[in-house]
This record gives C-alpha cells, sequence and structure tokens, in this order.
C-alpha cells in the first residue's frame, strides 16, 4: 500500500484538500490529528465523598421556627 501524505483544512466540519489535489470519489482516506492542535474540553466533576459512608453527617435537619419573639 502506498502512502501520500498531504496538508488540508478543516472548514465548517469538512476536510478541504488544496486545490490542486484531485481525489476520485469513495477513496479510502486516513486523517491524523496532532495531539497539540485538539481542543480542550472543559470537564466538570461532581463532588463526590472520599468515604460514601459519612454521607449521613451531611444529612439536612429540618427545625420549624417559632412565631415572632414580638420584638
Amino acid at each position: 500500500m502506498s502512502v501520500l501524505a498531504l496538508e488540508a483544512i478543516v472548514d465548517h466540519g469538512l476536510i478541504r484538500l488544496p486545490p490542486d489535489v484531485k481525489l476520485p470519489d469513495r477513496t479510502k482516506v486516513y486523517v491524523i490529528v496532532p495531539a497539540n492542535l485538539t481542543p480542550k474540553m472543559a470537564r466538570i466533576v461532581s463532588p463526590r465523598l472520599a468515604h460514601p459512608e459519612q454521607a449521613r453527617d451531611f444529612m439536612m435537619e429540618v427545625s420549624e421556627e417559632l412565631g415572632d419573639a414580638g420584638l
């Protein structure tokens, strides 16, 4: 299998080859993206307890307020 390396540009999600490159339809191609060019994705994680058995320490306690102190 012979290999031809070309530099292309991604334009609106499509790979645009240089105008002088003509490939027949349904040609199998391989795309290699350099690691330093991939965009970093933000990762938001939920907090986790190191010891899940401590979850009861964080249970909410509901207490009812008595009437106004009359101030």
